[in-house]
């Protein structure tokens, strides 16, 4: 199995959901992330903030930091290998790194929520708002 580490940039937590307001970049890879965990896919995951050890520790990302500036995070590495730099994997790309199946990632509908499409307006356009 492949090993990925993603370096985050300086931040509060990982989720996204704390500070003023969500960053949906970083739910969604939270959520990814915690999907493939689900399926015993385990991908580590270092903030500078909280683990600026893990920095100075992985010569390739100290090496980064030194010579790009901390404006290269985040970066994924895949065993060893630096394979994105300044953006988050999306879900495809995580499937293709990790060479595993993209249902692992796939968006699933709710089951028994049916969404309307109409382009009269609320309520079927009968004026009941």
């Amino acid at each position: 199995m492949k090993k990925m580490i993603i370096f985050d940039p300086a931040m509060c937590c990982s989720t996204g959901v704390c500070g003023p307001s969500v960053d949906p970049e970083l739910l969604r890879v939270s959520t990814a992330l915690n999907s493939l965990k689900k399926k015993g896919i385990v991908v580590d995951r270092h903030n500078l903030t909280s683990n600026p050890q893990a920095f100075i520790d992985n010569k390739i990302i100290n090496e980064l930091l030194n010579s790009e500036g901390v404006d290269i995070l985040p970066v994924t590495m895949v065993d060893e290998e630096v394979v994105k730099i300044k953006a988050y994997p999306t879900n495809k790309e995580l499937c293709q790194m990790l060479d595993i199946p993209e249902d692992y990632l796939a968006v699933k509908k709710p089951l028994g929520i049916k969404i309307k499409s109409s382009n009269s307006g609320c309520c079927d356009g009968d004026g009941c708002c």
